[in-house]
């Protein structure tokens, strides 16, 4: 059974940090790779960052890069997201989920993604 179960969410000032974590199982990393995925009330979902180690990339859309760093520890089964320099328009649900590696070309349709964690709150504000 795929399982994706996100921590480390919470409140924090704008300009703060946060690193959100993705435990997972039930799958091979060698087979999907890893996005992060927010939503903000009343908002579309976006993609914030994807992760494949098969392919040894990284990926980040403009609103995020440079402030955002997406990690993965495969022996823990495990995929981070360091968040730096935080704004208020951050705010939003963050979920973990997988897609499959042969849909890597479509990495930022948050609709190509298959299997998702629950999710995590963060909140930036003052």
């Amino acid at each position: 059974e795929v399982q994706l179960v996100e921590s480390g969410g919470g409140l924090v000032q704008p300009g703060g940090s946060l690193r959100l974590s993705c435990t997972t199982s039930g799958f091979s990393f060698d087979d999907y790779a890893i996005g992060w995925i927010r939503q903000a009330p009343g908002k579309e979902r976006e993609v914030v960052s994807c992760i494949s180690t098969t392919a040894g990339a990284t990926y980040y859309p403009d609103s995020v890069k440079g402030r955002f760093t997406i990690s993965s520890d495969n022996a823990k089964n495990t995929v981070y997201l360091q968040m730096n320099s935080l704004k208020p328009e951050d705010t939003a649900v963050y979920y973990c989920a997988t897609i499959g590696v042969m849909l890597l070309r479509l990495w930022k349709s948050p609709y190509e993604y298959d299997y998702w964690g629950p999710g995590t709150q963060v909140t930036v504000s003052s």
